[in-house]
C-alpha cells in the first residue's frame, strides 16, 4: 500500500472511531438524563392515588361542593406527594453511600452522615459506625474517603455556582456530576483504546472491532448512570497504560509521561485496592527504563496519591486505614460493621448484622470460582470478548516483539494476581460476586488492559470470514450483557435470571 492509500485508510479509520465514540456518548448521555429509581414509580403513584381517593371520598361524605372538593383534593394531593415522594436518581445503597458523604461534607462540614439520613430517600446499607472526634458514635460511609473528598469539592463548586443542592435538586446535581465524572472520562478512555488499536493493530477490521468493543462491549457503559469507583478506576488505568506505551514503545521519555503513569496507576489503586498490582507492574520496568525520571516524575506523583489516600482516611475516620479494615469482632471499638442505630425514632440493625441472599457470601470457593469465571457472574460468560484478550495476550507472549511480550506478561500477571485475590483469598462474607450487580464489578477496571490485549487475536480472526463471524458473536453477547440492565446496573445478570427462571434457586 502506498503512502497516499495508507493515509486515506487511516483517516477513514479515525472517522469510524469518531462515529463509534459519538454513538456511545449519545447512548450514555440519554441514559444519564433518564436515570431514576424507576422501580419505585408505579408503587409510589399507586400509593398517592389511593390516599388522594380516600381523602376525596371523605370530602364527599362531608357534603362539600364539587368546587370545594376539587380545591381541597388538590391541596391534599400536594401534601401527600411531598410525603410519599421516594423517586430519586440514586439507584442503590452503594451509590447513596457516597452521595450521603458528599452532601454531609459540603452542607454540614462533617464526614458523619447520620445528620442527614432519613427512611425513604437518604439512606444506605453501605455504612459503618464508630466514635467520632466529639466522643459520640456516628454513622459514616464505608467507602474510602479520597474519592468522596474530590467529588465533594465538585459539588461545592456546583452549589456555589448554581445554588443547587442535593436535597432540593438531586436530579440536576446527580446528572451533571455523572456527565463530568463518568461520561466525559469514558470518551477519553475510548479515544485511548482507539489509539492502542492504531498502535498495535495490523488489520483494518481488527482495529475497528476493538474500538467498537470499547464503545459498547463492556460494563463500563452500563455503570455510567450510577456514581461508582469502577468507571473512574478504569479511566485511570487507561491513562496509566497510555503513559506507559508512550514511554516504552514510542521512546517518549519526557517527565510528564512518567508523572502521569505514577499518578494514574496510584489513583487506580486508590479506587480499586488490588490495582496495587498495576502500580507495581508499571513501576519496575519504568524504573529500569530511566531511573532519574522515575525518581523525579513517577515516584512523587504516585506518592502524592498514596499520601492523599491515607490522610483523607485519617481526617474522615481518625484512622489511617479505610473502613473496610475495621472488622475486628473481638474488639467492639474496632468492629465498625456490626451495630445498631436509631433513625426516625426507631432502633435499627446494621444490614451487616444479618446480610441477606447473595451478601451472605458463597461458602464454596470452587463454586465461587466457577460462577466468577464462566457462571452467572462470569467474566467470560457475560463478556466473552475477554476470551479474545486471553488468546491475544498468549499470541504476544509467544510471537510478539520484546515490548509486546513485556506488555502481555504484565497484563497477564496483574490479572492472575487479582483473580487469586478475589477468588482464593477473600473470606466468605466478601465472596458475594460484588453483591446485587449485573456483572463481576471488581474487574471492570481491567477493561482498557484487556481491550488492548485482544488486538492480536482479533487481527488473527480478521483473516477469514468465519473468524470475523466468531468475533462478532462474542461481541454481540458482550453487548447483550452490558445492555441487559437497561435502567439500573444494580440488578442480577441475565444468566442469573435465566437460571432462576429454569428452576435454579439462586446464589447462597
Amino acid at each position: 500500500m502506498d503512502v497516499a492509500s495508507s493515509d486515506s485508510a487511516r483517516r477513514l479509520r479515525i472517522g469510524v472511531y469518531a462515529i463509534l465514540i459519538a454513538l456511545a456518548a449519545g447512548s450514555m448521555a440519554g441514559r444519564i438524563l433518564a436515570v431514576n429509581a424507576v422501580n419505585r414509580q408505579e408503587l409510589e403513584t399507586a400509593r398517592i392515588n389511593e390516599r388522594v381517593a380516600a381523602a376525596e371520598r371523605g370530602f364527599r361524605k362531608d357534603g362539600l361542593s364539587d368546587d370545594a372538593i376539587k380545591t381541597k383534593t388538590a391541596a391534599v394531593r400536594q401534601l401527600i406527594e411531598r410525603e410519599e415522594r421516594r423517586q430519586r436518581p440514586f439507584l442503590s445503597g452503594n451509590d447513596r453511600s457516597r452521595w450521603l458523604a458528599i452532601r454531609a461534607l459540603v452542607e454540614q462540614g462533617t464526614f458523619a452522615i447520620d445528620g442527614i439520613m432519613d427512611r425513604n430517600v437518604w439512606n444506605t446499607i453501605d455504612m459503618v459506625k464508630h466514635r467520632g472526634r466529639d466522643g459520640q458514635m456516628h454513622l459514616y460511609s464505608s467507602k474510602p474517603p479520597l474519592l468522596i473528598v474530590i467529588l465533594a469539592g465538585e459539588y461545592w463548586a456546583i452549589n456555589r455556582t448554581t445554588g443547587w443542592t442535593l436535597a432540593d435538586n438531586p436530579y440536576e446535581v446527580d446528572r451533571l456530576m455523572l456527565v463530568i465524572n463518568h461520561l466525559l472520562p469514558m470518551l477519553l478512555l475510548m479515544a485511548i483504546i482507539a489509539g492502542m488499536a492504531e498502535r498495535f493493530g495490523r488489520s483494518e477490521w481488527g482495529r475497528v472491532f476493538v474500538a467498537a468493543a470499547a464503545a459498547f462491549g463492556t460494563f463500563l457503559t452500563t455503570f455510567v448512570v450510577v456514581l461508582n469507583n469502577h468507571v473512574i478506576a478504569a479511566v485511570s488505568a487507561a491513562l496509566a497504560l497510555e503513559a506507559f506505551v508512550r514511554i516504552w514503545f514510542n521512546g517518549d521519555r519526557r517527565l510528564r509521561w512518567f508523572a502521569l503513569a505514577g499518578f494514574a496507576a496510584a489513583f487506580t489503586a486508590a479506587d480499586e485496592l488490588p490495582a496495587l498490582s498495576l502500580l507495581a507492574a508499571m513501576s519496575l520496568p519504568l524504573l529500569a527504563c530511566d531511573w532519574r525520571r522515575w525518581l523525579l516524575g513517577f515516584l512523587p506523583a504516585a506518592g502524592l496519591v498514596v499520601a492523599a489516600f491515607f490522610v483523607t482516611n485519617y481526617v474522615a475516620h481518625d484512622s489511617w486505614l479505610p473502613p473496610y479494615a475495621h472488622r475486628d469482632k473481638s474488639n467492639p471499638e474496632n468492629d465498625w460493621y456490626h451495630y445498631t442505630y436509631t433513625l426516625e425514632g426507631k432502633v435499627r440493625q446494621s444490614y451487616w448484622n444479618d446480610p441477606q441472599g447473595i451478601d451472605r457470601g458463597e461458602p464454596s470457593r470452587a463454586t465461587y470460582a466457577f460462577h466468577t469465571l464462566i457462571g452467572h457472574h462470569g467474566i467470560f460468560s457475560l463478556t466473552p470478548i475477554w476470551l479474545l484478550s486471553a488468546w491475544g495476550l498468549g499470541i504476544w507472549l509467544i510471537r510478539g516483539t520484546p515490548g509486546e511480550r513485556l506488555l502481555a506478561f504484565g497484563i497477564l500477571a496483574i490479572s492472575l494476581v487479582c483473580l487469586v485475590f478475589y477468588i482464593g483469598l477473600l473470606p466468605q462474607h466478601d465472596r458475594n460476586y460484588g453483591g446485587m450487580t449485573s456483572g463481576f464489578r471488581w474487574v471492570f477496571w481491567f477493561a482498557p488492559l484487556w481491550l488492548t490485549g485482544m488486538i492480536p487475536a482479533v487481527d488473527r480472526l480478521a483473516r477469514s470470514r468465519w473468524g470475523m463471524a466468531l468475533a462478532l458473536v462474542l461481541l454481540m453477547f458482550s453487548v447483550l450483557s452490558a445492555s441487559y440492565p437497561t435502567w439500573n446496573p444494580w440488578t442480577q445478570p441475565w444468566i442469573y435470571n435465566w437460571l432462576e427462571a429454569n428452576g435454579w434457586h439462586g446464589a447462597i
